[in-house]
């Protein structure tokens, strides 16, 4: 996401950094390149020119001008800017004092609503809280069906609305239902319509009048970029919403919607949909975005991932297998099916600091399959000890495996690879996730 403003503000800021002295010109210059940076990436014209007069205004100041490095000051100020613009800090979803905690969900057809809900369910759960979901989408086929599939998968009640079509009498007893069952959290699914109109908000503001939500919550799709925000304002103007969750940023280049909808609606992104799996919907940190933007990746992100993934006690085994040089291929294929939980390699490589600027530089998540049917087709024997695995073996690990002996011969070298780095970091007392993520025998060469 925000791949094509990343390039473009990276040349900018390229240039305004080499400059011993910036004058007046030299700031206007550099702001009429980033108001073409925000036109492409299509962010409102009007939050761009407030955009624009803020930095100005800043950045001509004589504490930027005649400082020792006004290159920099200038980047900074844009930086600041761009976070603010993006809604300064993450806003969590605040839980009720008293159960059940109830979210409205809103958005047109093809948003991603209840997908969406399912994505919020799972990370309520992980988080202990009992959710009941509500399927009051009574227009859209299957969209029911949809919710209560998502239910199973995630192990969470669907209400069961029976023959019942009406949305609010639906709602009523869901209501009902969740406070006689002491549900911690209930999550509306309502139906979206091909555009806004009057029977969609009329409907809306029923049911918003009938269970008293705690949060309404607007489903934007990224990819419609500035329009998303002029559709959220329509909903936030008829019912009120108290927070956007944007969808399909994985598929976003530009990132117009996620710079349009604070300023145009006011109101704060909480969540992105990074994907279609349940897991992946991120928390929105505007800070670590623009970090992300400018290619110095977002460490804490990063590390919020891994801790998520990584069990605590699977880590402290694996650390002692290391330091008694135990760590075997079995070790690796399993820390390299927790990686892969994480998301794919190039949502993760955007998070490590310098890593954007590797242009060019593609990982195919496939090649974590390969390395799985080598590994697999190897004997128990042989995955515990790598070194017996001689000519033979090789040809018969790759007929196994539907490889190349050369492939095998490439993972058990950076295999050895890595056992030597591991080897060398437990010495010092400093194993983490960090490092092992860097380590040569992790996805970065070709055979990755």
């Amino acid at each position: 996401m925000f791949d094509n403003l990343s390039d473009r503000l990276e040349a900018i800021y390229k240039k305004l950094k080499g400059r011993g002295v910036l004058k007046e010109a030299d700031v206007d210059a550099a702001l009429r390149e980033i108001r073409v940076a925000l036109i492409e990436a299509d962010v409102s014209l009007p939050v761009i020119e407030d955009f624009i007069l803020e930095v100005r205004e800043k950045a001509v100041g004589q504490e930027v001008l005649k400082s020792l490095t006004p290159g920099h000051q200038m980047v900074k100020i844009v930086n600041d800017d761009l976070t603010h613009l993006l809604g300064d800090e993450f806003v969590d979803i605040q839980f009720a004092a008293k159960p059940p905690t109830i979210i409205l969900m809103a958005g047109l057809q093809g948003s991603g609503k209840t997908t969406t809900v399912g994505k919020l369910a799972k990370r309520f759960k992980e988080k202990g809280k009992n959710c009941l979901l509500v399927p009051a989408d009574v227009y859209r086929p299957a969209a029911i069906e949809q919710l209560h599939v998502l239910g199973r998968e995630l192990g969470v009640e669907v209400f069961d609305a029976g023959e019942e079509k009406d949305p609010i009498a639906i709602c009523k007893k869901a209501l009902d239902e969740a406070v006689n069952k002491m549900s911690q959290v209930v999550l509306i699914d309502t139906a979206g319509r091909q555009q806004v109109d009057d029977v969609l908000m009329e409907e809306l503001r029923r049911i918003k009048e009938t269970v008293q939500p705690h949060e309404v919550l607007f489903v934007a799709d990224a990819m419609m970029g500035q329009q998303s925000a002029d559709i959220a304002k329509t909903f936030d103007d008829a019912i009120g919403i108290d927070g956007v969750i944007l969808t399909k940023m994985d598929g976003d280049a530009r990132g117009g919607a996620a710079f349009s909808i604070k300023r145009v609606t006011g109101k704060p992104i909480r969540f992105v949909g990074m994907g279609e799996k349940l897991d992946a919907l991120e928390p929105f940190h505007p800070d670590r975005i623009v970090s992300r933007i400018l290619g110095m990746g977002d460490v804490m992100s990063l590390v919020e991932k891994a801790e998520q993934t990584f069990e605590l006690e699977e880590q402290e085994k694996l650390q002692k297998k290391i330091k008694a040089n135990a760590f075997t291929l079995e070790d690796f294929r399993d820390q390299l099916k927790q990686v892969q939980k994480m998301g794919s390699m190039e949502q993760l490589l955007g998070m490590i600091p310098g890593a954007g600027k590797l242009k060019g530089l593609k990982i195919d998540d496939r090649a974590f399959v390969q390395v799985e049917a080598i590994i697999n087709s190897m004997t128990a024997a042989e995955r515990g000890r790598h070194n017996m695995i001689n000519a033979s073996r090789k040809r018969r690990i790759a007929q196994g495996s539907g490889t190349k002996v050369n492939d095998v011969n490439k993972l058990l070298k950076q295999f050895s690879q890595m056992q030597k780095m591991m080897k060398k970091i437990s010495r010092g007392g400093g194993l983490n996730f960090g490092s092992l993520m860097g380590g040569r025998g992790m996805p970065g060469g070709r055979f990755f």
